[in-house]
């Protein structure tokens, strides 16, 4: 029996021993085989997450770039319009003062009130001011 005894027991460090070796080899032999693989892999999926980032910034600069032209679009036209607006409003002044001197005469008139203290030009009949060579030296 106790032959039988060491038999066992040599059987049970044996399978041990063997275990321990399997479990070595696969646990040096997965990493050895494994890793140039999984480097690949992970160096790839990181390849396309930098794509990613980039086509999404590039998508984000085009969405700006359009939103920016546009607001000048629709600014351009506002200008446009604000600009007929202007020259309608011009031209219904210009046909009420053409041909109206009373009119033009009266509002020369009423503004000279808010003109104190200033040298006004009047214009003659060739349309030229009289001017006043003299004004400089006032104090004479």
């Amino acid at each position: 029996m106790n032959e039988e005894n060491n038999l066992s027991e040599f059987n049970q460090i044996a399978i041990s021993i063997a275990v321990v070796i399997i479990m070595l080899i696969v646990g040096v032999a997965i990493p050895m085989f494994g890793l140039p693989f999984y480097s690949v892999w992970h160096q790839k999926k990181a390849g396309q997450a930098i794509l990613a980032k980039a086509n999404f910034s590039k998508q984000v600069a085009v969405q700006e770039a359009e939103a920016k032209m546009s607001a000048a679009k629709y600014l351009a036209d506002a200008e446009v319009i604000r600009a007929h607006g202007v020259a309608k409003a011009n031209h219904i002044i210009g046909q009420s003062l053409n041909n109206n001197e009373a009119y033009l005469r009266y509002l020369y008139i009423n503004n000279l009130e808010n003109t104190k203290n200033q040298v006004i030009y009047i214009p003659t009949e060739a349309s030229l001011p009289i001017l006043e060579a003299s004004r400089g030296n006032l104090s004479k």
